[in-house]
C-alpha cells in the first residue's frame, strides 16, 4: 500500500508492502509529531521556543537533546561544514537562529522506518522530499530503484540507483534556492554546484553528509570520496557531473 501526505511542508511518500492504511497513518503521525517539535516555522514548536529563549537547556526534551548531540557530532565529523547555529548574516535574508533541519529529516526517516519494522514489515519505501530509505523489495518482488533528477530539467532522470537497503539523500539549490550555507563563509552563496546526492548505509548518514558536502561547494564530492561507506554524485552549475569511484556499482 502506498500513500502520500503533505507534512513538514514537503511531500511524504510511504509504501509498505503488505501494509494497511493504519500502518501508513502511524508513520504519518510520527512525522507530524517531529514537525510539531522541530519546525522553525511553527511558533509553538520546541525549537521555536528555544530560539525565543523560552526553554532552558535543562528543559529540552529527550528528542531535542538527541538532535543537538547528533548535530555536534556531525559538526566535528565535517570540519565544521555542518552547523545548526545559523549566523545572522546570510544570503536570501535568513536570520540567526538554531535550525537543526539539516539532519532532522534524515533522522526522522530512519526512526520512521524503525517504527515500520516494529510493526512487522520488512519491505518498504519512505521518501520525504527526495531523501529516501527503502528495504527489501517492492510489491512486484523487484529491488527498489531510485532516480536522480536533472536539476536543470526536473522531468528528466539522469541516473537510476539500486540502493539495496542503503539510504539516499540529495542536497541542492535548484528547488529551494540558497537555503544551505557554508559556515566558514556564511555570507557567500554556494553557486558552483547545484545538486549533490549521497548514498550511505542509512538515510540519516546520507542526509547529514549531503548537507555538509554541499556546503563545501565543488570540494564536497572529494569529501564524499574520502569518507568510508559513502558514495556521491554531484552536478555543477555548468551541468557537469562528477561521481565517486564506487558510485557506478549502485547504478543500473
Amino acid at each position: 500500500m502506498r500513500q502520500t501526505a503533505d507534512i513538514m511542508g514537503m511531500p511524504v511518500v510511504v509504501e509498505i508492502v503488505g501494509g494497511d492504511a493504519a500502518a501508513i497513518e502511524a508513520v504519518f503521525d510520527y512525522f507530524r509529531a517531529v514537525d510539531a517539535r522541530f519546525s522553525t516555522y511553527k511558533q509553538e514548536s520546541e525549537i521555536s521556543r528555544i530560539n525565543r529563549g523560552e526553554v532552558a537547556p535543562a528543559q529540552y526534551s529527550p528528542e531535542m537533546q538527541k538532535i543537538f548531540a547528533l548535530a555536534a557530532e556531525t559538526k566535528k565529523d565535517t570540519d565544521g561544514y555542518f552547523d545548526i547555529e545559523v549566523p545572522r548574516r546570510l544570503p536570501a535574508g535568513r536570520q540567526g537562529s538554531i535550525d537543526p533541519s539539516g539532519l532532522v529529516k534524515g533522522w526522522a526517516i530512519r526512526e520512521a522506518t524503525r517504527l515500520i519494522e516494529k510493526m512487522g514489515y520488512s519491505n518498504y519505501f519512505v521518501d520525504v522530499a527526495g531523501d529516501i530509505q527503502s528495504r527489501g523489495q517492492d510489491s512486484s518482488g523487484q529491488d527498489w530503484t531510485i532516480g536522480i533528477r536533472n536539476p536543470f530539467n526536473r522531468t528528466e532522470i539522469v541516473k537510476v540507483l539500486r540502493p539495496m537497503g542503503r539510504g539516499v539523500a540529495t542536497s541542492g539549490t535548484y528547488i529551494r534556492g540558497q537555503h544551505i550555507y557554508n559556515p566558514h563563509q556564511p555570507a557567500q552563496p554556494i553557486e558552483d554546484i547545484v545538486s549533490l546526492t549521497v548514498v550511505a548505509p542509512d538515510v540519516y548518514e546520507a542526509d547529514r553528509f549531503a548537507t555538509a558536502a554541499f556546503a563545501m561547494g565543488r570540494n564536497g564530492i572529494l569529501f564524499i570520496e574520502r569518507s568510508p561507506n559513502l558514495e556521491g554524485y554531484a552536478i555543477d552549475a555548468g551541468g557537469m557531473a562528477t561521481q565517486t569511484t564506487g558510485f557506478k556499482t549502485l547504478t543500473i
